[in-house]
């Protein structure tokens, strides 16, 4: 996944004409029109159900089990341009699946083009065959868009955490200020989170597998045609074809490939949501340390043309906060009984494709922001002296406690907090006592910590997941 990103451009809307038509959702404008939604769409489910198809034949064919003629006639039928996707998601209620009516509709073509071929078609396969595999197939591709976003999205964040590692700011816990940070850090922070989604969803997709068990799981018919150890070559070789991995056994009540990929997609949500809520908090007005990259018309307000609203990040966040019940779902369905399953199966299909397309989404907006957040860092410092310098409370009790006491100390910081002038007090406490600076006791500056070393981690992460491994070709 990180050798494709590069320097990719965002992919929050393909607006290319022709080929492949997209999904759109007036309720879904965190992923409506993005290339991850054109990748999981209906219209890419059913290019993927014919390719799992075809590779069947293929595979079957490289065993001797069907003749070689079969498979080009096989692929030629396998057209999109020829199957009515409509049609077929009407008549899969009949069966439970669209398999079985594409099956009738592909055999059709088939026998219309050489009726020799057609008992070639689906053989020794069972439909969650064919569906899991194509599930897997869109996943991938999916999660290749993904991986391009999210190395976009921390190419911003690692710029940010680098040029601002002295921009001091005010971090915050509880909603209020506590003490001094920087906001290279925050973007560190940040960086952090989607480096280590992107290498968990790389690791999850790696591992994608085809499906291919027959009516049990038990390969049966498919012995019965050739023998056990060419029955297994036909899985490797089905599995080669689609560029997926071929599993060590069937897996149509062990659901782990979906439920490990739905984490993963979660975790990247989590991740890109993070980043999503520091920043509409920080774009408030009262704030205004961060503002959206502008222009194009995006954050306008229907009613009050004076706001700008942090859209990108609205959006991100709505994204995030659905993506975690997809999820649950589909560990839900994991539930699967005997050696088939009787609903929880179908459940996975929409609740997979959503939450690809809510991970997608994300990912396409998070792009989009890092790469021209603003920072005013005028206002992180106006905002660093609100409390008149009880940011650096913490450091006055550490450094003044063993000379003027805990109480005496605690007293002072209480009055300032109270209203008086916090360096008059200090330094009429101080009067008299040697090596210490009230400027320098009173500067966020010197008291950040180990910020510029955690930023360095954060850095090598990056570079390590996005930069080095793609030097190398991998």
């Amino acid at each position: 996944m990180s050798t494709q990103a590069g320097a990719a451009s965002h992919s929050h809307v393909d607006s290319s004409a022709g080929g492949q038509e997209h999904d759109y959702s007036l309720t879904a404008p965190m992923w409506s029109g993005t290339a991850a939604a054109a990748a999981s769409s209906d219209e890419s489910f059913l290019v993927a159900l014919l390719e799992a198809e075809v590779a069947l034949a293929a595979a079957m064919a490289e065993q001797g089990a069907i003749p070689a003629a079969h498979v080009d006639t096989i692929r030629r039928a396998a057209d999109p341009s020829n199957f009515d996707i409509r049609s077929i998601a009407l008549r899969a209620r009949g069966g439970g699946n669209p398999v079985i009516p594409l099956l009738a509709d592909l055999r059709a073509e088939v026998r219309r083009l050489d009726p020799d071929a057609v008992s070639s078609v689906h053989k020794s396969a069972t439909s969650q065959d064919i569906v899991d595999t194509a599930l897997m197939l869109i996943a991938a591709h999916t999660v290749s868009i993904i991986g391009a976003d999210l190395h976009a999205t921390a190419d911003g964040l690692a710029a940010l955490a680098d040029d601002h590692r002295q921009t001091v700011m005010a971090a915050r816990t509880l909603t209020q200020q506590s003490v001094p940070t920087t906001f290279g850090l925050k973007a560190a922070g940040w960086l952090q989170g989607s480096t280590t989604a992107a290498r968990r969803l790389e690791d999850a997709a790696s591992r994608l597998p085809a499906q291919l068990g027959g009516a049990s799981g038990t390969l049966a018919a498919t012995v019965e045609l050739l023998d056990p150890q060419a029955a297994d070559a036909v899985v490797e070789q089905y599995a080669a074809e689609l560029g997926l991995q071929a599993p060590a056994l069937p897996w149509h009540t062990r659901r782990a490939p979906v439920t490990e990929l739905g984490d993963a997609l979660a975790a990247v949500t989590d991740a890109l949501g993070k980043i999503a809520v520091d920043v509409t908090l920080l774009c408030r007005t009262e704030i205004a340390e961060l503002g959206e990259p502008s222009g194009d018309g995006r954050g306008g307000s229907s009613a009050m043309p004076q706001k700008q609203n942090p859209v990108l990040s609205v959006l991100i966040s709505a994204a995030a906060r659905k993506a975690p019940a997809m999820a649950a779902e589909l560990h839900r369905s994991a539930l699967a009984v005997d050696e088939r399953p009787d609903g929880a199966w179908h459940t996975e299909w929409a609740t997979l494709q959503e939450l690809l397309r809510l991970a997608g989404g994300c990912a396409a907006l998070a792009a989009e922001l890092t790469d021209g957040l603003q920072v005013h860092d005028t206002k992180m410092k106006a905002n660093l002296q609100l409390t008149g310098g009880l940011v650096l409370s913490e450091r006055l009790m550490l450094k003044l406690a063993p000379v003027l006491g805990k109480e005496a100390v605690q007293h002072l910081v209480t009055r300032a907090g109270t209203g008086d002038d916090l360096r008059a007090l200090l330094a009429d406490a101080l009067d008299g006592v040697e090596g210490y600076d009230v400027d320098e006791l009173l500067d966020p500056a010197a008291y950040l910590g180990c910020a510029d070393t955690f930023i360095d981690r954060a850095l090598a992460a990056y570079q390590e997941q996005f930069t080095d491994r793609s030097h190398h070709g991998q």
